[in-house]
């Protein structure tokens, strides 16, 4: 079940991603870059303080 439900977001995403302009999906991946990177670095400091 979580297989089909990955690969219908997926699905979704790249549907998407297919009707952006380059500059739009460049945006968007630099952003949810940035928010990932945010969120690793803050659960680092948090496990490195409760350690």
């Amino acid at each position: 079940m979580a297989l089909a439900l990955i690969v219908i977001v997926l699905g979704t995403l790249f549907g998407a991603a297919s009707y952006a302009t380059a500059p739009v999906l460049i945006a968007a991946s630099v952003a949810i870059a940035g928010w990932l990177l945010v969120f690793a670095v803050r659960e680092r400091v948090s496990r490195a303080r409760h350690n």
